[in-house]
């Protein structure tokens, strides 16, 4: 190994086999759709992979934004995506929801209390 790897913080490689061209859809006030189209290394298509569709939206707390990215499982293209959304959002939510719950009852464990 020269010395130049050694001191290297990070080792990203890429994967050119698994390669995807990345379009964002917006309506300018709700949400944002992806859609990850793949693509062989050389650029063109890759026909034999199916396109995913990915969500992001924000919602409002009293402690600011918090973004929620969510895959839109099953969709076929642009149209059934955004049908799709709204679903794909509620349940990526109830997921930060239990995982919320999850860290609060394990950081719940933790806690000594003298005199117990």
């Amino acid at each position: 190994m020269s010395t130049n790897d050694q001191s290297r913080i990070t080792n990203i490689k890429i994967n050119s086999q698994n390669l995807y061209k990345e379009e964002s859809f917006t309506d300018l006030t709700n949400a944002t759709i992806r859609r990850l189209t793949p693509v062989k290394s050389d650029g063109t298509i890759d026909e034999s992979r199916e396109a995913i569709f990915a969500g992001m939206t924000q919602l409002t707390s009293p402690n600011g934004p918090i973004p929620v990215h969510c895959i839109i499982e099953g969709a076929k293209n642009l149209d059934d995506a955004a049908a799709k959304l709204p679903e794909a959002v509620e349940k990526a939510v109830q997921a930060m929801i239990e995982e919320a719950k999850k860290m609060e009852r394990e950081e719940a464990s933790r806690l000594v209390v003298p005199g117990r």
